[in-house]
């Protein structure tokens, strides 16, 4: 029974992961010029993470940034791409993950909110660490890198946080268990 639920948890893992992808690929609703964009990837990826919980979330967070990178490089140094992919994504998932507990909750609206806005938050703050360190030549003469990176940073991740957060209430009021 134990390798019937791992199976199953690494079957759905691939599945969502999947999903993300060609999500990402096809609903690009905004490109930024240096990276980031608005677009729907890690709806099935929060909604997985809500089902399953903080571990399974994590993981697919990561796996998915882990191919997102291989499908879309853009490499500076590895300690960029860390912080850009599989940290900021595994955050994203692992965060979002804490609603899982909460699911019987009348208020469970609220729940995904903040637990996605969490996952936002922290997948913000592994974007904009990575702009601090290595990408302060971007930033306009004048302009503190910190703010620079944070402003560029959340004119996409926030639009993403709170569409999925929208999103996700309304797709898991109809998926089953």
């Amino acid at each position: 029974m134990l390798l019937l639920t791992l199976i199953r948890k690494n079957a759905e893992i691939g599945v969502f992961v999947a999903l993300a992808i060609v999500l990402g690929t096809l609903t690009r609703f905004v490109q930024l010029p240096f990276g980031g964009s608005i677009n729907l990837s890690l709806l099935p990826l929060i909604v997985l993470a809500l089902r399953r919980g903080f571990q399974v979330g994590a993981i697919s967070g990561a796996l998915y940034g882990v191919v997102d990178f291989v499908l879309n490089p853009f490499f500076y140094h590895p300690a960029q791409v860390l912080l850009d992919y599989p940290l900021a994504f595994g955050f994203m998932g692992a965060f979002s993950g804490l609603g899982a507990r909460y699911k019987i909750s009348r208020h469970y609206f609220w729940v995904i909110g903040v637990a996605v806005g969490l996952g936002g938050f922290g997948r913000l703050f592994f974007h904009w660490i990575s702009g601090v360190l290595f990408f302060a030549s971007y930033a306009p003469s004048g302009e503190p890198v910190w703010l620079y990176s944070l402003s560029y940073n959340s004119s996409y991740v926030i639009p993403e946080t709170v569409l999925c957060i929208v999103l996700s209430n309304i797709v898991l009021r109809y998926l089953p268990n």
